[in-house]
């Protein structure tokens, strides 16, 4: 290989390395319980709430603090409040993202629901 050539790899991989990206995927659903909300017997109290959870990984690689599902629904129950209600979460999605910046990625674990309440017919 000609020195052109290794100095030509390496500024793309300085590029490629300086830039970042963002991935994101999909969790796999948890339990899920089935209701019949095609009827009249609810009505949504907040739509799309979320709850976020995020972490911390030198050089993308080296985990600092991972983010973690159970702190995100967490953080989601702490928004809606819904104790002693009778209401639930519906349409539940589970999301998770990764931003590379130089130095570090912060990786991040986002859950949305709507919030209903159940009503007497």
């Amino acid at each position: 290989m000609s020195i052109r050539t290794i100095t030509h790899l390496m500024i793309i991989s300085l590029f490629l390395f300086v830039t970042g990206c963002v991935s994101s995927g999909s969790l796999p659903v948890g339990s899920e319980t089935k209701t019949d909300l095609s009827k009249s017997n609810y009505k949504v109290i907040k739509a799309n709430a979320r709850g976020t959870d995020k972490g911390f990984w030198l050089l993308g690689i080296i985990p600092f603090a991972s983010p973690n599902y159970a702190n995100a629904m967490k953080d989601l129950h702490t928004q809606v409040d819904i104790e002693g209600k009778s209401a639930a979460l519906a349409n539940i999605t589970k999301d998770k993202s990764t931003l590379y910046l130089i130095l570090f990625s912060v990786p991040k674990i986002i859950v949305t629901a709507d919030v209903i309440e159940f009503i007497d017919e």
